[in-house]
């Protein structure tokens, strides 16, 4: 992976977690359950922290980044993503935030196997871990919605 393709990755991780931010920050400011409230507040915060990681990513001269160049990870093929929009049925936005965070657990975790830098790995690793946690929450919410008869 070169310099370009990595910054182009990055750039569009970014984004993605632009969009997860401002998914979950507008279903936080609509939502009255005040637990779901809680937890896309929380949702956007992380996101927003994962965009300040990127980004310190991003500033790296070519020089401090650690990538195996002998493989292809295809990390840009899980980037382009329907757009998230609010005025969704809850079950609907839960099921998109749910594939949401599973495509960047994945993404992060094939960058944390492209990494050949120890430090960098570990923030790619934790990245993944992270979005993996959002997503497990979001799937016991959507279970408990979609099948309220397991209350």
């Amino acid at each position: 992976m070169n310099h370009d393709e990595f910054k182009k990755i990055i750039a569009g991780a970014i984004g993605n977690e632009i969009e997860a931010y401002n998914f979950y920050r507008s279903v936080s400011d609509r939502v009255q359950d005040a637990t779901l409230k809680g937890l896309f507040g929380e949702l956007a915060g992380d996101e927003q922290k994962h965009k300040v990681t990127l980004e310190g990513f991003l500033a790296k001269a070519p020089d401090q980044l650690r990538f195996s160049a002998e493989h292809d990870y295809k990390v840009a093929d899980a980037l382009p993503t329907p757009p998230l929009t609010p005025d969704l049925k809850p079950l609907e936005g839960l099921v998109i935030a749910i594939k949401k965070e599973l495509e960047a657990m994945q993404m992060y975790t094939q960058l944390a196997g492209a990494s050949a830098d120890g430090g960098q790995k570990a923030v790619f690793n934790e990245l993944a871990s992270m979005e993996r946690g959002h997503k497990s929450r979001l799937e016991d919410i959507y279970t408990n919605m979609a099948f309220p008869e397991n209350w």
